[in-house]
This record gives C-alpha cells, sequence and structure tokens, in this order.
C-alpha cells in the first residue's frame, strides 16, 4: 500500500514538472516580415510582427534604439497577452519612416527574454536618397556585367584569323584561366551548396548570400571562354611563346597552397568555407598580377598585333561602370565605408582600369607603328591576311 502511494505521488510530481516545462519552454517565436526592405529618405512603409506558436505568459516587443538616426518605428513597443487557448497566431503592422540614408539591421527583442523565439526577429533596411540612382546603378550594373562578358571573345576571334597567337602573352592566359576557375569553384560552392551556404549563414547569422546568379554565370563563361583561348595555343602558330618558368614558379606557389588548403579541411582543421576563403585570395592576387606578362610583352615586341584591344576596350567600359556603380551606391545609401574603408573591390578595379589604360595606350600611341620588325611567321600571316590576292598567288607559285 505504501509503496503503491509512493508510486502515485512519484507519477503526480513527474507529471506537475512535465507540465510546468512544458509552460516555460520555448514555444512561440515571431518573425519580421518582409526581412528585407527599401526604403526612399522621408518615406514610410509597414512592415508585419508576426507572433506564431504556445504562448502561456503576456510578454512585450520592442526594438532597439540603436539606429534611431536613420528611422523612425511606430509603434516601437507592442504588448501581447497570452490568448486563453495558449496559441498565438497574431501579426502587428508597423510603420517605418526613413529618416536618413543607411544601411542597418533594425533588431527586436522579447521582454522576458525566452519565452519567445526572437532569433528572427529583425529587418534589413535600406534607405537611399534616390529612386533614379537606384535603377541607374541597376542598369549601369547589367551594362558593365555584358561588356565583362563578351571582352573575352574578341582575343579568340583574333587568333582564329589569323591562325596564330603570337603576340598573347602565355602567362597572362594560365594566370587568367587558374583565377577564373577559382573564382567559378568559389561562387559555384557557395551558391549551389547547402551545407557550404550554412556555414556562411553561421558566421553572418543576419547576412544574405553573397553570391547571385549573375555571379556563377559570370564566372562558368569566363573560364570556359579562357580554356578555349587556352585550346587556340595548341591549334594555331605560337612561334617560341611558352609559359615562363616566373610565371611557372607562380602557379607553383598558388598550387603548394590549394593543396594545402585542402589537407588542413581534410584534417578537419579548416572547414569548406575557410578552403574556399582560401581561392578567393588567390584569386584576388591574380588580379593583382595578371596583367603584368601582357604589357611586358608588348613592350618587348614594340607591337600589339595579336593582343585584340576590344578585350580592353570592353574590360576598360565595364571596370569604369562598376567604379561608378559604387560610387553611386555609396552616395545614395551614405555608404563610403564600403569604399574607403574597405577598399579592396574598388581598389581591384581601379588596378584593373589603370592596366587598361596602359594597354590602351600601347595599341594606339607608343606601338600605332611597329618600330621593329616582329617575328617572321606573324609578318607573313599578316600579309596574307591583308591581300588575299597575294596569298593565292604566293600559294600557287609553291605548288
Amino acid at each position: 500500500m505504501g509503496k503503491s502511494i509512493a508510486i502515485v505521488l512519484l507519477s503526480t510530481v513527474l507529471l506537475a514538472a512535465t507540465s510546468v516545462r512544458s509552460q516555460t519552454s520555448i514555444g512561440a517565436n515571431v518573425v519580421l516580415d518582409p526581412q528585407d526592405i527599401v526604403i526612399l529618405v522621408n518615406e514610410t512603409k509597414e512592415i508585419l510582427v508576426r507572433f506564431r506558436g504556445q504562448l502561456t505568459q503576456n510578454v512585450q516587443f520592442n526594438f532597439t534604439d540603436n539606429d534611431v538616426d536613420f528611422v523612425t518605428v511606430t509603434p516601437s513597443l507592442i504588448s501581447i497577452d497570452a490568448p486563453p487557448s495558449g496559441f498565438i497566431d497574431r501579426a502587428v503592422p508597423v510603420a517605418l519612416q526613413a529618416r536618413s540614408p543607411g544601411q542597418f539591421d533594425l533588431v527586436g527583442r522579447i521582454i522576458p527574454s525566452g519565452l519567445i523565439d526572437d532569433a528572427a526577429a529583425f529587418i534589413r533596411v535600406t534607405i537611399a536618397n534616390s529612386r533614379v540612382i537606384m535603377y541607374a546603378a541597376i542598369v549601369i550594373g547589367w551594362i558593365y556585367f555584358v561588356a565583362w562578358t563578351i571582352s573575352f571573345w574578341p582575343q579568340m576571334i583574333v587568333n582564329f584569323r589569323r591562325k596564330s597567337v603570337v603576340g598573347l602573352s602565355f602567362d597572362f592566359l594560365v594566370l587568367n584561366l587558374l583565377g577564373h576557375t577559382l573564382y567559378a569553384i568559389f561562387n559555384c560552392s557557395l551558391y549551389w551548396n547547402n551545407h557550404i551556404e550554412q556555414e556562411y549563414f553561421s558566421r553572418n547569422p543576419r547576412g544574405l548570400n553573397p553570391i547571385i546568379a549573375n555571379d556563377v554565370a559570370f564566372s562558368l563563361h569566363a573560364s570556359l571562354a579562357t580554356f578555349l583561348t587556352v585550346v587556340q595555343c595548341f591549334l594555331y602558330e605560337r612561334g617560341d611563346q611558352r609559359v615562363s618558368y616566373t610565371a611557372q614558379g607562380i602557379l607553383g606557389v598558388f598550387v603548394t597552397i590549394i593543396v594545402v588548403s585542402g589537407i588542413l579541411v581534410g584534417t578537419g582543421t579548416w572547414h569548406w568555407l575557410d578552403f574556399l576563403y582560401a581561392l578567393s585570395y588567390i584569386k584576388l592576387a591574380i588580379t593583382l598580377i595578371k596583367y603584368v606578362p601582357q604589357a611586358v610583352l608588348n613592350f618587348r615586341r614594340k607591337s600589339t598585333v595579336g593582343w585584340s584591344i576590344e578585350n580592353i576596350l570592353l574590360d576598360f567600359t565595364g571596370g569604369t561602370l562598376s567604379m561608378l556603380q559604387m560610387l553611386l551606391n555609396a552616395y545614395n545609401y551614405d555608404d563610403w565605408a564600403s569604399i574607403f574603408g574597405d577598399p579592396t573591390k574598388f581598389g581591384l578595379g581601379l588596378f584593373s582600369v589603370l592596366f587598361d589604360i596602359v594597354f590602351i595606350v600601347q595599341h594606339y600611341v607608343l606601338y600605332k607603328r611597329p618600330k621593329k620588325t616582329i617575328d617572321t611567321v606573324e609578318s607573313n600571316l599578316e600579309t596574307l591576311l591583308k591581300s588575299p590576292h597575294l596569298a593565292a598567288t604566293s600559294s600557287t607559285d609553291t605548288d
């Protein structure tokens, strides 16, 4: 009898404890809808604060006051009463009035904490000065995307017409191929691999995936186009050109870094995201040095014959418009720190444009008329291309 009473009492205590835990555990969540919004200065837009789930206690929801200089939130404090059923499904409208341009996360929190999951209680707010500038930046973005995309083809067309790759630096080509391939691996992995994407979000809880479809398409196209140009080097006349020992040494260093990074991932020392970051750093390094071999080759030959100036003009157009877009966005969102605080992207764009200017000066000013005879094979090819009749006559004489 006493044993039975003890069992009943123990069961009652366990049931009560379970009941208490079920009431105090987090059973509801709060989400801001939408979680990304663009507003013009002095404009007001409405968002929804959605509460859903089990709630047995009254709570309050308020927004942090870290961004009061940018936006006015009305109401800034929301009181939520626990429903009689213990289950809440409610959406509360909130007005956001933009005061000054900027980009930030507007974050909300539950008081007392722990009763509702508020991990998703944030919204990424972008406040712009002008809608016209927003649209202009978008149009400019598409223009430079197209310019950069088609900039790979003029060189292949020049090679095909001349049936020669003499004048095209093989050092530039192999560095460019490695750089674009690594860039494509980085973009495709972060865009399509859910595991790597989750690694990124775990390090940037309120961030967005930085890779969009345009990035993937461009990098894959760039890798393919550069690879086809490399194939042309095996099909057409190349004279005595080859990949220099310096370039081979640089490639060896990069390959070693890739292998070591892979080993670190294999041993669990690094995550896959760290490996991809290593690839991106190599890509940045290649961007800084890849134009040097071609500029040096043009200087030594005192000629730009065989090097497509259309490629450079398109690259110059893309690079200039890319920097213009960054400047427009910096003004429109008062985000000058993206340029001067972290100058890597802007600096790389400026560096590429400066090299394009060097090539333009070489082609149109310094070596407009080659000052010395270039190799015999190239001279013969140029003559044949310019005079089909002479080419036919020469062929007949040879026969």
